[in-house]
């Protein structure tokens, strides 16, 4: 298979996937927050640590930006700060819109995907986040995850609080039909890649699974 033909399949899958996550959050948008905050932890420890004062003068990309609930944090965290979230679904895109209405001003909100197939990123940023959108993202996270240290500047950080592994093989069945992929396989190109400055990976629930809170510098 050439090349050029390599690169048509993979994006007409990554097609085929943002649709996926289109329509599964038509629904999930209208219940997310209220059913979100039992299960995606390591959110608010993400936006704590990351190594940035208060009131430094930063620009933040969060990849899969939801509906806005770490933007708002990031808001109140980092008042100088410039935002700029990144989702496929327009659903998602309305919700943060009206969470970070009183942030308007430094939040700045996109209907698209992010990668090596999809419009430049028009600045480099300071930190790029991922929360709970990596391991939905399949089979296309290692891309992102590389191409981010395009988009960061010299010395930049990325962040990453997600969904880890599970030891039971009917939780990952179960988490698969909500096109999340549990199998560790994130943190360890994350670390690869960046440089760690802050490492965690957690059980929940008495250990039916696992997340992981990651904050990595890019390298020389």
């Amino acid at each position: 298979m050439s090349k050029e033909t390599q690169n048509l399949v993979k994006t007409s899958s990554e097609k085929d996937q943002n649709k996926n996550i289109q329509n599964y959050y038509k629904l999930q948008s209208k219940i997310y927050d209220a059913t979100r905050w039992s299960f995606l932890f390591g959110r608010k420890k993400l936006v704590k640590v990351l190594p940035f004062e208060k009131n430094a003068e930063i620009s933040i990309l969060e990849v899969g930006c939801g509906t806005g609930y770490n933007l708002k944090n990031l808001a109140k965290a980092f008042p100088k700060a410039k935002l700029t979230g990144l989702d496929v679904s327009e659903d998602m895109i309305n919700l943060s819109r009206k969470q970070t209405k009183a942030y308007a001003d430094r939040v700045s909100l996109l209907q698209q995907p992010y990668g090596p197939n999809q419009k430049a990123v028009p600045t480099k940023y300071d930190a790029i986040i991922f929360s709970y959108s990596l391991t939905m993202i399949n089979p296309h996270w290692e891309d992102l995850i590389k191409h981010a240290e395009n988009d960061l500047k010299e010395n930049g950080v990325v962040g990453l609080a997600d969904f880890h592994d599970s030891r039971f093989l009917w939780f990952k069945k179960h988490m698969s039909n909500h096109h999340v992929r549990m199998d560790g396989h994130l943190l360890a190109l994350m670390k690869d890649l960046y440089e760690p400055i802050l490492e965690e990976v957690k059980s929940a629930y008495a250990g039916v699974w696992e997340y992981v809170v990651f904050v990595g510098r890019k390298r020389d």
